[in-house]
């Protein structure tokens, strides 16, 4: 069956997309195997580029595949300079050591620099790139006012705080981008010194400018207001959310723990239940309404799944095989892609082929007509050189 256009009921919901996309984080966080790692930003890749419309928030995967990258130089130059207690044979060079007091003992800055310390910290550099990589995919698939609207009622305020912050970074790459793509029509320099300090003051006006019309927006829909409730049913509530929350921390200790498997799974199932009852009684503070509810429906349940499949899979052959998702750096060997692992990975392309498609103005603005300039989105005021 042929996955239909997005519409406002066929949408899907956006929980969905971030269960998928932490389930491929959390398959990135049990391993560091690179072939793995790079499979996994290869489908995080190709489900957003199948998947993702030409909303502001849809364009920030790019920004977060360079983040990933400045990750890795990162770590590779702090393991080059500063050094690594990962032992090794293979001398690369030999850097001017600077003495330090005792009490920096253990650490050093200079020194000898050998390949299997670089090979480790390129390991651990990839790792954190892929999850950031990963919650990059969640930011351009998921429509953050839709994921508001599905957030309990206790949580509204908090929430909005938290789409407005995420949605932050994605309009501001929009902007930049929509200016330079104008200053490129008009044979301006978008590049250089030059360039940026004429893009950075109309970003920043525009920055300011959709800030005043959120908070006008927000005013005047009675954004903070709440209704007045008994007192037993406060007290009720910061008991039932602080003792969940307690529960849930200590279920999770008792669960990786290893004396406290027997007590960790009914403790975690306690406190999530407390949590949700708190939640729930601290929703009839909320006098906000819903109009047109977001639906779960099938396609997203397959999406959620598939995400969750990965992360399960990945977990399990953690535990049968845990060699062939930690390849060794020391000594050094060649990184072998295990089979059943990638099988797993690529279980994460399902949403490619059951989401629903992005709308037809969409896939038409991709690739422009020739003789016609392609559509840079609303002007945005530029400063006169």
């Amino acid at each position: 069956m042929s996955a239909p256009r997005t519409t406002r009921t066929t949408a899907l919901h956006a929980g969905a997309w971030w269960l998928w996309a932490l389930g491929l984080a959390t398959a990135a966080s049990r391993t560091t195997d690179p072939l793995l790692l790079g499979l996994l930003v290869g489908v995080a890749g190709y489900v957003v580029a199948a998947r993702r419309t030409q909303a502001p928030w849809a364009r920030s995967y790019g920004a977060f595949v360079k983040l990933g990258l400045v990750v890795i130089a990162i770590r590779l130059v702090f393991a080059f300079f500063l050094g690594s207690a990962i032992p090794g044979t293979h001398t690369l060079v030999t850097l001017p050591e600077v003495p330090l007091p005792d009490w920096a003992r253990g650490v050093r800055i200079g020194g000898r620099v050998t390949a299997e310390a670089m090979v480790f910290a390129l390991y651990d550099g990839l790792k954190l790139a892929t999850l950031l990589i990963c919650v990059g995919a969640a930011n351009a698939l998921a429509n953050p006012a839709r994921l508001l609207k599905s957030l309990p009622g206790a949580l509204y305020e908090a929430g909005v705080a938290v789409v407005v912050a995420m949605t932050f970074a994605p309009n501001l790459v929009a902007d930049v981008q929509r200016l330079r793509a104008a200053r490129r029509l008009r044979g301006r320099p978008d590049r250089g010194l030059r360039g940026l300090l004429q893009v950075g003051v109309p970003v920043l006006e525009g920055a300011l400018e959709r800030s005043v019309a959120l908070a006008a927006a927000m005013d005047a829909r009675g954004y903070g207001r709440t209704a007045e409730v008994p007192r037993a049913v406060r007290h009720t509530t910061s008991a039932l959310t602080l003792g969940g929350l307690l529960g849930i921390c200590a279920g999770t200790y008792g669960l990786l723990g290893a004396s406290g498997s027997g007590y960790g799974l009914p403790l975690l199932l306690a406190g999530l239940a407390a949590a949700l009852g708190g939640l729930w009684l601290g929703g009839r503070r909320s006098v906000r309404s819903r109009y047109r509810p977001e639906r779960w429906g099938w396609r997203a349940c397959l999406v959620a799944g598939s995400g969750i499949a990965v992360a399960a899979l990945m977990i399990f052959a953690g535990a049968y095989a845990p060699a062939a998702l930690h390849p060794p750096a020391v000594p050094l060997t060649a990184p072998v892609l295990p089979l059943w692992p990638a099988v797993s990975v690529l279980v994460g392309l399902l949403p490619a082929f059951v989401a629903p498609l992005p709308p037809s103005g969409d896939r038409a603005d991709r690739a422009p007509s020739h003789g016609r300039a392609p559509d840079v989105g609303p002007r945005v005021k530029e400063p006169t050189p």
